[in-house]
């Protein structure tokens, strides 16, 4: 039987939590606070007038067709590099899982390129695929396919969503190795005794086993993808061409940092923010039902 821990007082829990209080006001709360505040305010590109203008910010971005344009993109981007990532990640897990010479190596190769910073990441990918001095590129177009993504927003997105789960296979591929390695041995010797193929154990077994980690990991590949994906399209495309790779966290950055609309800017983060919060909320509401543990 375990032990309980009973403070006598409630100085030393707080002091405890305080660190922790701490770090997520001051990085957290202090921030939103601002961005919801500014929201409410246009302001000049000095920052020295301020007008309290209401909603009005927020019914400009949402009547903007680029910024709607932006949230399409948003939503084929981030669909797509969750998806990829979370596929392209078990399929390496199941494969490394396997009693096969070497496997320790490739486990620990499949996890290198989550230290790399997504910035790296996307320029790694743009030496390969660029059209004059990469060698995908220069591969691409001597078979004869037009492959120019400077020029062509279809192949912009295509490579952006690459990059960007190619960078988040890695975390995924440790969760689902962490989950496989969780798997009763027995369970699938059984169903392999009873004549089920490897393909009909992974869908009747393995996938179900797995359920928990998937909508963990589905969870975190979407925030991913809304958040930290601005470094990789950056470096890639800035956005273009046309638009065309233009995110709604890429969009915060063009408006408040380049164009110096910081009302505007604070709204788009606020209605992402939101966005987040209400597309995380429907997935525990809906999907976790789904989910056994």
């Amino acid at each position: 039987m375990r032990k309980k821990v009973i403070f006598k007082g409630i100085a030393l829990p707080w002091l405890l939590l305080l660190p922790q209080l701490l770090i997520t006001g001051v990085f957290f709360f202090w921030p939103a606070g601002q961005a919801i505040y500014s929201s409410f305010l246009r302001e000049d590109a000095f920052g020295l007038n301020r007008d309290f203008v209401g909603f009005e910010n927020f019914t400009d971005v949402l009547s903007d067709p680029l910024y709607l344009n932006a949230a399409w993109n948003t939503a084929i981007f981030s669909s797509a590099v969750a998806f990829s990532a979370l596929a392209v990640a078990v399929f390496l897990a199941v494969q490394a899982d396997k009693a096969i010479r070497g496997a320790d190596a490739y486990k620990t190769l499949l996890i290198w390129p989550y230290a790399v910073a997504p910035a790296i990441a996307a320029v790694l990918w743009l030496f390969m695929f660029h059209p004059q001095i990469g060698i995908f590129g220069r591969m691409l177009n001597g078979a004869g396919i037009p492959w120019d993504y400077k020029l062509n927003g279809d192949q912009a997105m295509v490579l952006v969503i690459i990059a960007a789960a190619w960078k988040q296979v890695s975390y995924n591929f440790i969760f689902f190795l962490a989950g496989l390695q969780s798997i009763p041995r027995a369970v699938l010797e059984a169903a392999a005794i009873d004549g089920a193929r490897p393909v009909r154990r992974f869908w009747t077994i393995i996938f179900p086993l797995l359920a928990p980690t998937s909508f963990f990991l589905l969870v975190v590949n979407l925030v991913y993808a809304f958040f930290d994906t601005f470094g990789t399209i950056h470096a890639l495309t800035k956005g273009g061409p046309g638009q065309s790779t233009t995110t709604l966290i890429y969009k915060v950055y063009v408006d408040g940092v380049e164009n110096l609309n910081f009302g505007a800017s604070a709204a788009q983060s606020v209605i992402l923010m939101v966005l987040v919060i209400l597309l995380t909320a429907v997935q525990f509401r809906f999907i976790e039902r789904k989910v056994h543990y």
